[in-house]
């Protein structure tokens, strides 16, 4: 029977911990920990049990371990994870903007600053994942889906594998596509949500009120032609135009950006993941950022002055 614990117990843990058959653990913390404990996991009304902790130790060794924390969480948290990791454990990074796996010969210190993520969580065992849904806490340990079931799921240096098709029957309740090129996934994703996300949290707007600004609009397609640069340097091309992205955002009406979710409720902004690594990145293969930089820092400020981004 496969072993299955997910790392974070927000809105995204509480739909994977809802879809996945069979027995569940769940390293959580405070309010949410309680209420685990009290009436199991609960996503849109329906509840399951899991074996909930905040030690890893009490968990014990998994078969796959599926992180659903913030991206910035994670420096802190990978060495307590290590009683999680037996020595085939697979580890599915359900995380939004650059994971640290993402390069097979460097370190990103926007999202892995001493090196301790890929030290205790090594490339080998990922199975790199885009997630393509909207949910929301509603209370500890309770979470409503709003839309979308699907996961892209592949190996990170690309191409099949026994894993990989292991790891899809596992989540065969979601909407999954296999890919061949993971990497090219994720940026893809990252490029959809690298404005919208910043902007809604700086101003607290919807996604519809962002695309319906034709000044904001247009700034946001200049960071994202400034991305979409640094995919084809870096061989994550993307083919698609700005307005063509924003018109599958657009069809998501005026819904509330996880950034903005995460402002509103005075949790720190995942900037570093979406904006502080595509700079660092953009400095190494030498291309511009003009747009970027603005964005970043004014966000970055904003959120430092409401203290919701410390360095």
């Amino acid at each position: 029977m496969t072993r299955v614990c997910v790392v974070g117990a927000g809105a995204v843990g509480a739909v994977f911990g809802a879809r996945i058959a069979g027995p569940l653990s769940v390293l959580a913390r405070g309010a949410t920990l309680a209420a685990l404990r009290a009436h199991g996991w609960a996503l849109n009304g329906a509840a399951r049990p899991v074996t909930a902790s905040d030690d890893a130790a009490d968990l014990g060794e998994q078969d796959v371990v599926i992180l659903t924390v913030k991206a910035h969480a994670l420096p802190a948290l990978a060495p307590a994870l290590k009683p999680l990791l037996g020595p085939d454990t697979v580890v599915i990074p359900a995380l939004n903007g650059v994971p640290w796996w993402f390069f097979p010969d460097r370190t990103l210190r926007s999202v892995d600053p001493h090196g301790t993520v890929g030290a205790t969580l090594d490339r080998s065992r990922v199975v790199g994942c885009v997630v393509h849904l909207s949910a929301a806490v509603t209370a500890p340990g309770e979470a409503v889906l709003t839309a979308g079931n699907g996961l892209i799921l592949g190996e990170p240096d690309g191409g099949g594998s026994e894993r990989l098709d292991a790891v899809a029957r596992l989540l065969e309740a979601f909407d999954v596509t296999l890919s061949a090129d993971i990497r090219r996934d994720v940026w893809y994703k990252l490029w959809g949500n690298m404005t919208v996300n910043p902007i809604s949290a700086l101003t607290g707007a919807t996604a519809d009120r962002i695309l319906d600004d034709p000044l904001v609009n247009g700034f946001a397609h200049a960071v994202m032609r400034e991305a979409a640069a640094i995919g084809a340097r870096i061989g994550c091309p993307i083919e698609q135009t700005p307005a063509d992205r924003n018109a599958v955002t657009r069809r998501l009406g005026a819904f509330k950006t996880s950034m903005l979710q995460d402002a509103e409720a005075g949790r720190p902004l995942e900037l570093d993941a979406m904006l502080t690594a595509v700079r660092e990145i953009a400095v190494t293969v030498q291309i511009p950022t003009p747009a970027l930089d603005a964005l970043l820092g004014l966000t970055r400020l904003a959120a430092r002055e409401r203290g919701l981004y410390h360095d």
